[in-house]
């Protein structure tokens, strides 16, 4: 028996992943988190073999809750299911120790085969992410400034381009409103960009902005 905690802030998320789940024998859901602090504090308590968990929740999310957990439960298989495409998260989130990385959108035909692969030890990554991971590994090339970022700057850059404030983005990272702005002026600097609407403008042509999430 597969027995996983499911991650997720919406509610209606995590009752349709459960019914979907309920009808598969090898796989018990035995606990929920809502935020990353609840992530931590059920890793904390352990009794489970596998996270479903999304990218984007209160508190702490994200890479930077990846690599927390890695630190803390380094053997505890984390399978990322987010909104988030492929091309915004699926290499850093693996990189930081996620063992799959699987969008939402094709949950319904992937879920259970991703979750059973993930429990074994075994990777689930899509044929593009595979060859993103082996390009890096290769000696110095010619990058796209994004990957320049760190985890948190790209983090930021993402929230920024979806047109939150810096001030919103405060708040949802657990941040000052001066490490925020230090973080806009470190990846325009990076980007090699003078406005936010240029920022704007290379997400949308790179295919970077994040799916409208209500």
């Amino acid at each position: 028996m597969i027995r996983i905690v499911i991650a997720d802030d919406h509610t209606i998320m995590r009752e349709g992943l459960k019914r979907i789940l309920q009808e598969v024998d090898d796989i018990e859901v035995v606990g929920e988190a809502v935020d990353g602090f609840e992530v931590l504090a059920t890793v904390r308590k352990a009794g489970f073999d596998l996270l479903l968990m999304d990218l984007s929740m209160p508190g702490r999310s994200g890479v930077d809750l990846i690599r927390q957990i890695k630190d803390e439960a380094p053997k505890l298989p984390i399978l990322v299911l987010t909104m988030h495409e492929e091309e915004q998260y699926a290499v850093r989130a693996i990189r930081a120790g996620a063992s799959g990385y699987l969008t939402k959108e094709s949950a319904g035909t992937q879920l259970v085969t991703a979750i059973r692969k993930v429990a074994s030890g075994r990777p689930f990554i899509s044929l593009e992410v595979a060859e993103q991971l082996a390009i890096d590994a290769m000696p110095a090339r010619h990058e796209l400034p994004h990957k320049d970022l760190s985890d948190r700057e790209f983090e930021v850059f993402n929230l920024l381009v979806s047109g939150k404030s810096i001030t919103e983005i405060a708040v949802m990272l657990h941040l000052s409103v001066k490490t925020v702005s230090t973080h806009k002026t470190r990846i325009l600097l990076k980007m090699d960009s003078n406005s936010l609407a240029e920022l704007v403008q290379y997400a949308i042509a790179h295919g970077l902005l994040a799916p409208f999430r209500p």
